[in-house]
């Protein structure tokens, strides 16, 4: 089983897109399909609550509450483990340190620039690969 963090761009992405083959749709139906078991924490659930919630998206409380409760269900809280890695905006830094916490863990994310370049780090295209490969 794959264990996954996934960053909110992915599911704003998913929510977002008309193409229902895209990597982000494909990556949170893994996740709904318990192909990846997310790992979250307080603080990522907080980030989610928060950017599902913004006006500008015009989710309903309805829709965030559903991908918020499948994450629970379907997830294992996890804690930090300290990269002692920079990040350019310090908010996401507890992405990648809860992806630490379980070994062979990912990150999934559509802004790998501002992770650390690690192979832990990869894009909704890379995990689908990373799925696929897993499958044979």
């Amino acid at each position: 089983m794959i264990h996954a963090v996934i960053d909110t761009n992915v599911i704003v992405s998913a929510l977002l897109t008309h193409n229902i083959e895209s990597a982000t749709v494909k990556v949170v139906e893994a996740f709904l399909m318990d192909k990846i078991i997310p790992l979250y924490n307080a603080d990522i659930i907080n980030e989610y609550r928060d950017v599902l919630g913004r006006a500008k998206f015009r989710f309903t409380p309805r829709i965030i509450d559903y991908y918020i409760n499948a994450i629970h269900e379907k997830g294992i809280s996890a804690e930090r483990i300290s990269s002692g890695e920079f990040f350019p905006d310090p908010d996401d830094a507890v992405f990648y340190e809860v992806a630490l916490s379980k070994e062979d863990a990912y990150l999934v994310t559509g802004n790998t620039k501002h992770f650390p370049k690690k192979p832990i780090v990869v894009t909704p295209a890379e995990m689908l690969e990373i799925l696929e490969s897993q499958e044979r």
